[in-house]
């Protein structure tokens, strides 16, 4: 494929994906105001791909959540303007074997939320890119800590 048409379809991707993302927002938004849930209550548990979306959340549309629990998550995007994350805690669990998303994504990840003001909690467990008991229980342990 040429260089051109790549950048096209990376483009009209990056394009596709700012949309979908932006929706979901819209529609946590409005289900949240119908359903009058506080958006500190309102807490995505993403594995893989669901992880992916949920960090778009955070990274293109910071006010829909404060709490986020990532599961092999990797870069979804870079926004063109960091958002202010200051009020967002973030539980990422990554496999250390993960053959799918390597250490190093995760990390990406990691920093990028950091330099958007996250507090960001990250546990590498010594797995491939399945989930472990251990690590949903870590994750719900850390999630209990918060309740109100």
């Amino acid at each position: 494929m040429e260089p051109a048409a790549t950048s096209a379809i990376s483009s009209h991707l990056d394009m596709s994906s700012k949309k979908s993302t932006n929706e979901l927002a819209d529609f946590i938004c409005a289900a949240a105001q119908h359903y009058e849930l506080a958006a500190d209550r309102i807490v995505p548990v993403g594995y893989s791909n669901g992880a992916n979306i949920a960090a778009s959340l955070l990274l293109l549309r910071p006010e829909t959540l404060r709490t986020a629990v990532l599961f092999r998550a990797m870069v979804p995007l870079i926004p063109e303007k960091l958002p202010d994350l200051s009020s967002v805690r973030v539980w990422i669990g990554a496999g250390d074997q993960d053959p799918i998303i390597p250490t190093s994504e995760t990390q990406r990840l990691v920093e990028l939320l950091r330099r958007a003001g996250a507090e960001v909690t990250i546990r590498f467990a010594n797995a491939t890119h399945g989930l472990t008991d251990a690590e949903v229980r870590t994750a719900k342990k850390w999630l209990d800590e918060f309740k109100p």
